[in-house]
């Protein structure tokens, strides 16, 4: 009877795993982008206000 490779399959769920963090990771990335594009405004009265606080004027 033929053996079981089983570094074969640890590695082939490694890669599984790596798979499905990536594609969770870029789910995430697009979610955070589309937010940001839907409230320009809100980062534009933020970075006002940082340069205010840097101004010394």
């Amino acid at each position: 009877m033929a053996k079981t490779n089983f570094q074969y399959e640890k590695r082939q769920r490694e890669l599984e795993k790596k798979r499905k963090a990536d594609e969770k990771a870029r789910k995430k990335q697009e979610a955070k982008q589309h937010k940001g594009d839907d409230a320009p405004a809100q980062d534009e009265d933020s970075g006002e206000e940082a340069q205010q606080e840097h101004d010394p004027a």
